[in-house]
């Protein structure tokens, strides 16, 4: 069977919109899947205010904004299907949205995104609402990519996104593994911008700098670490707990983006060890916007060699646009009615079919 299907991911980094138009053929339970086109469409200076600043609007306006950024957001759906000659192609559009709350163990989670505007504005079926099922059936919410990796991937044990979270997924297991490792390209980012700069190209800056141990102490001694899995983190964790204590040391950039670094890679090796075992050469796929920062990965390389963890860096075709892949995949399983988020990762009480549809299409 084959389905056509429009992906959207707006992550943690506010970078922007990622859009993947993807064809996927499923045959007796296996999937292929191929990008047909793709872009990643950058916020304005005005949209990452509004959504930065999401958290502090009022209920009234927080809903204003759910349903202007849907707009937006099928807005650019239009354009990108104008510009690559998609008109009655796309069966489905699935928007993850922009996450501003994330509080499972409340037993909320929040996107902004309507995805009844979505609809409205495409004419086009849209999912929507992917992580809230998961979360009333108590589990995180998150991770929710595995499903994609254990169905799309199937060659590789270990699953590591850069985003502005760092997250990591472990198929080597009897059930499959998943959570939020720590905060990453959010806080580069922010570091960056004190320099003027949008994000740290290659990791030239941290490279310049050198490890404050202290500092890296404070990082590592975080509570959150020391939790079990599942868990998971929002942006909240970055502005509120993260920078703040980076900015509370006197520090240059240089040597503050360095010893985050360090503070990631630390974190990343003890992930992986509680799942590997350093007997067996195990492949880990590396994606999102932190596989482009070559001195975070030539730390990562160094620091998992003893856990015998061989890192593979896709195409960037994959790496800027598997989390939309995955979240059209994820939208298509709930068209089907199968399950699309595996509670053994987010400690959901069951397996649940995720998500909110809503008709755009003419009947």
């Amino acid at each position: 069977m084959i389905y056509r299907v429009i992906g959207l991911m707006s992550g943690s980094s506010l970078d922007g919109l990622d859009i993947a138009f993807v064809e996927f053929d499923e045959s007796g339970g296996k999937w292929g899947y191929e990008i047909k086109a793709a872009e990643s469409i950058a916020y304005s200076g005005d949209w990452v205010s509004k959504l930065k600043n999401a958290p502090q609007l009022s209920a009234y306006d927080y809903l204003l904004l759910h349903s202007e950024y849907g707009r937006f957001t099928g807005d650019l759906v239009n354009s990108f299907i104008d510009r690559n000659n998609l008109d009655h192609q796309v069966q489905l559009i699935v928007s993850h949205g922009h996450t501003v709350f994330h509080k499972p163990g409340l037993g909320m989670t929040a996107q902004l995104g309507d995805g009844a505007t979505i609809a409205a504005v495409t004419g086009i079926n849209v999912v929507s609402d992917l992580r809230a099922l998961d979360v009333a059936f108590g589990g995180q919410g998150a991770p929710i990519v595995p499903i994609g990796e254990k169905l799309l991937f199937i060659d590789y044990s270990i699953f590591l996104n850069l985003g502005g979270i760092a997250n990591i997924s472990f198929a080597n297991t009897d059930n499959y593994r998943a959570f939020d490792v720590c905060a990453n390209n959010r806080v580069l980012n922010m570091l960056a911008g004190k320099t003027g700069k949008e994000y740290d190209e290659g990791g030239n800056i941290a490279a310049e700098g050198k490890v404050d141990t202290a500092l890296l102490t404070r990082l590592n001694s975080l509570p959150y670490f020391k939790l079990p899995y599942p868990k998971s983190l929002d942006n909240s964790f970055s502005d509120d707990y993260i920078f703040p204590i980076i900015e509370s040391v006197d520090l240059s950039v240089p040597n503050a983006m360095r010893t985050f670094v360090e503070h990631v890679v630390m974190q990343i090796g003890y992930a992986c060890q509680q799942f590997v075992k350093g007997n067996e050469s195990l492949k880990m796929m590396v994606t999102g916007g932190g596989t482009h920062n070559t001195f975070l990965i030539n730390r990562l390389k160094e620091h998992l060699q003893a856990l015998q963890i061989n890192l593979e860096i896709p195409p960037n075709e994959l790496i800027n646009n598997k989390e939309a892949l995955i979240m059209a995949l994820i939208g298509l399983l709930r068209w089907r009615e199968e399950y699309n988020v595996i509670s053994s990762v987010t400690g959901a009480k069951r397996d649940s079919i995720n998500g909110a549809v809503w008709i755009g299409q003419e009947a």
